[in-house]
């Protein structure tokens, strides 16, 4: 009877694993649908975040998009650095060139505020991707 009871027992386990694997599949699968129903565009862009096998890590920065070209956006963030010797602010303007992959290409336009994280590098210039469009009020505060 011992026998009997771990076969069964074995054979739950393995029926609920089993179902667990495929939770996890389908659930990768919806949200590969849904994004791409969101982007209605067939990316097949190999440095996209999203849909490639572009790998995203390190820093991410939040700016105002200045320049736009074909696959790559140029930002633009302000900051203020406290100099010690005249005990005063300085500003300063940072400018990132940063992928912009064919499935996000519409949306994004200039003077649109983006958020990019750092990737490999993809050019001499380019080393950061964009992640996505960061909504901003009427006021000019984000969301």
């Amino acid at each position: 009877m011992k026998k009997t009871e771990k076969k069964i027992e074995d054979e739950k386990e393995k029926k609920l694993v089993g179902t667990l694997k495929e939770n996890v599949k389908s659930n990768k699968v919806i949200l590969k649908s849904k994004a791409s129903k969101l982007n209605n565009d067939k990316c097949t862009d190999k440095n996209c975040h999203i849909h490639g096998n572009l790998k995203v890590r390190g820093k991410i920065f939040r700016g105002e998009v200045i320049r736009k070209f074909h696959k790559r956006i140029v930002i633009e963030f302000k900051g203020m650095t406290y100099v010690r010797k005249y005990e005063r602010y300085k500003k300063s303007k940072t400018k990132i060139h940063a992928r912009l992959p064919c499935c996000m290409e519409n949306d994004i336009n200039i003077g649109d505020y983006v958020k990019v994280q750092e990737c490999r590098p993809l050019s001499k210039i380019i080393h950061f991707v964009v992640i996505g469009k960061i909504n901003k009020d009427k006021t000019g505060e984000k969301k």
